[in-house]
Formats: structure tokens, sequence, C-alpha cells
């Protein structure tokens, strides 16, 4: 169990790291201050979820995984794999909230200055506005003329927010395997796979 956790939580932490400067880049569009100010940044990124969620929470599991103490016996190694579980279960919930979070600001597109048929005006021009309409991630022709401030703020946001889902979905591969090898673990005891390396 012990070989296995610290593995997953040697993966976490990069990928937790990799989740909280991506979230704060997507605060400060075209490295400026004055959009965040201005509250003309887009909701899903002043969630934080990669900040507190894949971020400091799932620090928090990988910390719980790399943990390793000399204690032996049966008893231990049921409530050492129920902690493990315990902490994986938080590292999921943690990582899927900014999967899913990640994944709908990458939909909605970016929240910009739009010239439209009223002015210009703060906006998203490039979400959906009907079912069945071309997503704008599709038509790349669109990136460069839908926005007019910041500059550049669709690649921006996709860039970043496909770095916070592919963090954030690896965290939960990670997660949802060691789970199962958990769950294994106390279900058939310490030598399960031959493992007879102390639990930690």
């Amino acid at each position: 169990m012990y070989i296995s956790s610290r593995c997953v939580g040697l993966t976490l932490i990069p990928t937790a790291i990799i989740c909280i400067l991506a979230n704060v880049l997507l605060l400060f569009p075209d490295m400026k201050y004055q959009y965040l100010a201005e509250g003309h940044v887009t909701a899903e990124a002043l969630w934080c979820s990669g900040i507190w969620a894949s971020g400091f929470l799932v620090l928090v599991a990988a910390r719980g995984f790399t943990t390793n103490y000399e204690k032996k016996g049966c008893c231990y190694f049921a409530a050492e794999v129920l902690r493990k579980m315990g902490y994986t279960c938080l590292a999921i919930l943690a990582a899927g909230l900014c999967f899913w979070v990640s994944g709908t600001g990458l939909a909605l597109g970016p929240l910009c200055l739009h010239n439209g048929t009223d002015g210009l005006n703060w906006e998203r021009p490039l979400k959906q506005i009907k079912t069945g309409q071309t997503l704008y991630l599709y038509e790349p022709e669109r990136w460069a003329t839908e926005c007019v401030e910041p500059r550049g703020v669709v690649i921006w946001n996709l860039l970043l927010f496909s770095v916070l889902m592919a963090a954030s979905g690896l965290q939960l591969i990670s997660c949802v395997l060691h789970l199962f090898i958990a769950f294994l673990e106390f279900m058939f005891g310490p030598h399960f796979c031959k493992n007879k390396v102390v639990p930690a």
C-alpha cells in the first residue's frame, strides 16, 4: 500500500502546483491586474477551483499518501487503508470539481470587450446561444475577431483551462485507480499483490 500510495502522492504534487499556477494566470488576462479589479474575468476563473480544489486540497491528500509510519499489525493496516481511502475520496471530489468547472469555462469562452450590435460591451460572445450551434473551439477563425480587449484572451483562456482539465483529469485517473487498489487491499488484507511492505 505504501509503494502505490507514495507513487500517487508524488504524481499529485506537480499536477496540483500546475493547477494553482494555471488558475492564478487565468485571473490576469493579458498579464494585467485591471481586468480582475474591474470584474472582467470569467466566473469559472474567479471560483479558483484550480487553487483550492485541485491545488491545496489535492496537496493535502498527497501529503497523506506520502506520510510513512512504522507501526505494524492487522488492525493498524485496516485503519491506514481506510485513512488513505478517505484522502483519495477527497482528492477525487476536488479534482472532479476542478475538471467540471474548467470544462465549463472552456466551453463558454472568455469574458471580453465585444463589439456587438449595441456597441462595445463586456460579454461572452463565443458562448453557444442555442443547442446544435457549432462550438467556437471548432471555429478558430473567430478567435481573433470576437474580442477587442484583452488581447489574445481567447487563446489565453483556451490554453489555461485546457491545462487545468488535463492536470485535474490526471489527478482523477490516478486517484480512482488508487481507490480501487486500496479497496482490494482492505478486502483481502496486507498481503494483496504479495505486498509485504509495512503500510503507511
